[in-house]
């Protein structure tokens, strides 16, 4: 099996992603990461915005639970519950 690239979100960027930009959402018995997007990491802080204010714009229905998006380490193969979460780099976007 071939690899492709994973490729950045932001308009204009072909650079690889290595971050993934999503939040815990649960609907009461299953939970999962909604992906936001997948970034490199000079396009970091803008989609990470992005997702902050798509965040505020979903709907939940009862018994729906969405976290606010964090960053995640992309890694490739790897399940979404495997992922190191970057709280630091999270907390430094959000003071800078």
């Amino acid at each position: 099996m071939s690899q492709y690239p994973v490729l950045c979100y932001a308009p204009g960027c072909n650079a690889p992603a290595v971050y993934k930009i999503a939040a815990k959402w649960s609907d009461g018995i299953t939970k999962e990461l909604k992906t936001y997007s997948l970034a490199c990491a000079e396009c970091l802080r803008p989609l990470l915005a992005l997702a902050v204010t798509k965040r505020t714009q979903c709907r939940l229905t009862a018994g729906e639970t969405l976290e606010a998006p964090g960053i995640y380490e992309l890694n490739r193969g790897g399940r979404d519950r495997a992922l190191a979460r970057r709280t630091d780099l999270e907390a430094e976007l959000r003071h800078s």
